[in-house]
């Protein structure tokens, strides 16, 4: 454990944020919005939004960037470089809700949404009016079993979300906020039961009154070795494990045209573990992504401009470990390392047929069915050959239910890529002002287990800039 030792390499502030995702750059944005005259400062691995560049654009596939990925690390955080989606609904997004009740998340959500409006946003919500249409989807889930969640959407596309970002970090550092790139958080300093601030990789250290962790999603396993480190009290959560599934647009059509992303819920027999669908892309891009320890994992793109021939969306299984195994986390990356090494590195796609006839899938039979991969360099295999048992029986179950929804979803050509992991499993245990057992450290976002995705953890960042005004 690090103490407080005097280090001449010190910088002072009172607000220190480590992480700068939706859940640090609004903390430090809400209170810019306050009038709050204290010093802020937010730390993060990656580079500035102008400056994170995926180079698969130009050489057509993954390279495998060192020592971070430009798509999941960098200001704005994973999710506004994937599709851009905010969720205006208060019932996704993660368990915030049940800290600080559905009223105020609600509220909030409204209130963050105007200013996402503020910094260009486009007016339009998706997923709303069409009321006879979206009575019949839901009637087929019910026949199928499942529920089809209500939410509206406001979709920032990622080229557009990446604008809107780069306007509120120029928004933050006109206003005072000192931002550092290129900047890797080691540590917390401790003093005791205190919380003094960050040691950095170079071996500087932050002092504050305040320290923030918003490391997202990304984040959420070094998170996981801090709270263990450090007695920082949590709990074992949820690990979210799947695959993403591609299909044409005319399949799911009228989903796209009535919805445009479909939160669709199920408990499939024989397990009866939850099931979900997350993150529907029309007309949209399949793509890598890859972790510091080289893990590479699927994802999906939506763009405002660029459109593909193929809608692409998450079945996600949720696995909860509590005794006598506790690492959710260290066990998705477990499969998704053994995905990877049947891959040789590269994301794994499989036809849905291949996978009930028990059999891998080719290149040859790839390059021959009407629907074309739009993750080029994903290497055709066999999922189920690293897929536990329990979750590839949920997803079967569950397209099969989703076929009931949207007739063809369960076609022989529909596609199947894995790994796709969500790593969110360690709740960190706060009060309703987001304050740790750690006196002056406050866990926010993704990685504090408390949210999922954009809109929900730009809410945790409002209400937590509000605290510390």
């Amino acid at each position: 454990m690090q103490k407080g030792t005097v280090n001449s390499n010190m910088k002072k502030y009172d607000v220190a944020i480590v992480g700068a995702g939706p859940a640090g750059i609004f903390t430090a944005l809400e209170m810019i919005k306050k009038g709050s005259k204290k010093s802020i400062a937010i730390i993060e691995k990656g580079r500035s939004v102008e400056q994170r560049k995926c180079p698969k654009a130009k050489t057509g596939k993954c390279m495998n960037c060192k020592p971070y990925c430009h798509i999941t690390t960098g200001f704005s955080g994973a999710g506004a470089f994937s599709d851009g989606k905010l969720s205006l609904s208060c019932e996704v997004g993660g368990n915030l809700p049940e800290l600080i009740g559905e009223e105020l998340a609600q509220e909030t959500i409204d209130y963050t949404d105007k200013i996402y409006l503020e910094f260009g946003a486009d007016t339009h919500v998706e997923g709303v009016g069409n009321t006879n249409e979206v009575k019949e989807i839901r009637k087929r889930a019910i026949q199928a079993g499942l529920k089809l969640v209500d939410c509206p959407i406001r979709h920032l596309g990622t080229e557009k979300a990446q604008e809107l970002y780069f306007a509120i970090e120029r928004y933050l550092i006109e206003n005072g906020v000192e931002i550092m790139f290129d900047c890797e958080c080691k540590d917390l300093i401790l003093d005791g039961e205190k919380c003094l601030g960050v040691l950095l990789a170079d071996g500087s250290e932050i002092h504050a009154e305040h320290t923030v962790v918003a490391t997202g999603r990304r984040g959420a396993d070094w998170l996981e070795k801090l709270c263990a480190d450090h007695n920082i009290a949590h709990q074992p959560g949820t690990v979210d494990i799947g695959v993403r599934v591609e299909v044409r647009n005319e399949v799911i059509e009228k989903v796209n045209e009535v919805l445009y992303e479909s939160k669709l819920v199920g408990y499939p027999k024989p397990f009866k573990n939850k099931v979900r669908t997350f993150c529907q892309n029309p007309g949209g891009f399949v793509a890598q992504e890859n972790y510091d320890n080289d893990l590479a994992v699927v994802n999906g793109h939506s763009y405002k401009e660029l459109k593909s021939q193929n809608t692409n969306l998450a079945i996600l299984c949720s696995h909860n470990f509590s005794v006598p195994f506790n690492q959710p986390i260290a066990y998705a990356q477990k499969v998704g390392e053994l995905t990877n090494m049947l891959g040789d590195g590269h994301i794994l796609v499989q036809r849905f047929g291949d996978i009930l006839e028990g059999k891998r899938t080719w290149q040859k039979e790839l390059s021959q069915s009407n629907l074309k991969p739009t993750l080029p360099d994903a290497v055709a295999g066999d999922i189920t050959a690293a897929m536990p048992y329990r979750a590839m029986t949920n997803i079967i179950n569950f397209i099969h239910a989703m076929d009931h929804v949207v007739p063809g979803f369960a076609s022989p050509e529909t596609l199947l890529y894995s790994p796709e992991l969500k790593f969110y499993s360690n709740r960190v245990k706060m009060d309703t002002d987001f304050n740790t057992n750690i006196e002056g450290l406050h866990c926010l976002g993704d990685s504090s287990g408390w949210t999922r995705g954009l809109m929900m953890a730009s809410v945790h960042g409002v209400l937590m800039g509000r605290k510390l005004v």
